[in-house]
């Protein structure tokens, strides 16, 4: 009976990983096509982008759900815990995750009538390749628990930082040399801003995976870069 219990128990906890990296590929690939949506003006792929975020809401709530459960049921402790916990909470970043993806998809299709300077698009673009190396990173220190790899990605965070100020300065630059980019340069300030949102909560999931492996959250301050004042405007949902 003993050996009965902490068989389903096992599967329970597999079956939660499973989950949590089915949401993590849903994440990944919305963060893609978002991007390549932007860069190729593509808003039919924007658009499938806002649609696969109702997958993710399910799959989050599919994992809060049965992490509750198995809280209820199983009463783990120690390690078990703690696994059940941090699966709540990658679950939560991968959500938001999902959300601001979608919000850059919007943006595409309200922007995809008007001019766009190449240029600073292409900036965007290479913030975001750097965002989704460090998603794609952290994933995986998550299924491995590398903490490692994890405060690699956490120490990483002020160079995405450094890059939205350079692309703040330089869209604020096209704004003053021509009110007629003005409108497509704030979506794409947001835009911006949503990737640097995201390059966060990677480093909320390396924060969570330390917790996960050695019971403890990383207690020095975060290494932040984000001079600019547009910084404190939190993207809408």
């Amino acid at each position: 009976m003993a050996d009965h219990i902490v068989s389903s128990y096992d599967t329970d906890l597999e079956n939660l990983r499973r989950s949590i990296a089915e949401m993590g590929g849903v994440a990944e690939k919305m963060m893609t096509d978002a991007t390549d949506a932007l860069v190729r003006r593509d808003t039919t792929l924007a658009q499938a982008v806002i649609v696969a975020d109702k997958r993710l809401d399910l799959l989050q709530r599919e994992i809060e759900e049965r992490s509750v459960l198995l809280i209820a049921r199983r009463q783990p402790l120690a390690i078990d815990l703690r696994e059940t916990i941090s699966g709540i909470r990658v679950s939560g970043d991968l959500e938001r995750i999902g959300d601001l993806a979608k919000n850059i998809a919007k943006r595409v299709v309200a922007i995809s009538d008007q001019a766009q300077p190449q240029k600073i698009v292409l900036g965007v673009q290479h913030m975001s390749d750097l965002v989704q190396e460090q998603l794609k990173n952290v994933l995986d220190a998550y299924a491995s628990r590398d903490v490692t790899a994890a405060r690699e990605v956490w120490e990483r965070d002020s160079a995405i930082d450094a890059l939205y100020n350079s692309l703040f300065r330089e869209l604020l630059t096209y704004m003053m040399e021509d009110p007629r980019n003005i409108s497509f340069c704030t979506h794409l300030l947001f835009c911006a801003k949503n990737v640097e949102r995201i390059g966060d909560h990677t480093t909320n999931v390396a924060e969570t995976i330390e917790y996960l492996v050695t019971g403890e959250t990383p207690t020095a301050e975060r290494p932040k870069n984000d001079a600019s004042n547009y910084a404190t405007i939190t993207p809408s949902t």
